[in-house]
């Protein structure tokens, strides 16, 4: 399938084909890890596209051959202090396919382009097996303030990519 498959930077004409993503991902592959009221207040919240990561030139999009976002996932620099991993997703029917593994390539290489040594990760409980495969350490917990008074549990993790190939 890796074959049949396109990666590319994301276009804000790809708003619709980002959040449909977002939204077939988020709900069905956080569930083992997350409550019912997490997963019923605040993942419809966090599982929408941002336009303007999507406007960023820093987030990318794969798609099949029938031009169907199967994945997407990209990175922002905010000042000097943070360089953060954003909204990385793939299909739930396109799991364990070397699509996430592509998508944070892409970023690694952009990153490092831009002269960035580490990023940052503030992943699901669900997504830290994959983020530890492609070099991210486990820093911690932390609860990630959505509305007021009620945060997402995430964990912090970061990665040096300055020196990888």
């Amino acid at each position: 399938m890796a074959q049949s498959l396109t990666l590319r930077l994301a276009r804000q004409d790809d708003l619709g084909a980002v959040d449909a993503l977002l939204a077939r991902s988020y709900p069905r592959l956080l569930r083992p890890d997350y409550p019912p009221s997490i997963m019923v207040t605040l993942v419809p919240l966090i599982a929408r596209a941002r336009p303007e990561l999507l406007a960023s030139g820093r987030y990318f999009v794969v798609e099949d051959l029938d031009g169907r976002v199967v994945g997407a996932g990209g990175y922002s620099l905010s000042g000097q202090a943070l360089r953060q991993v954003r909204h990385v997703a793939t299909d739930p029917a396109a799991t364990r396919q070397g699509i996430g593994r592509r998508l944070m390539a892409a970023v690694f290489e952009a990153a490092r382009a831009e002269g960035v040594q580490h990023l940052d990760c503030l992943s699901t409980r669900t997504a830290v097996p994959f983020y530890a495969s492609v070099g991210f350490t486990v820093l911690g917990p932390v609860e990630v303030p959505i509305i007021p008074a009620l945060s997402f549990p995430a964990v912090r993790m970061v990665c040096k990519i300055s020196g990888r190939k």
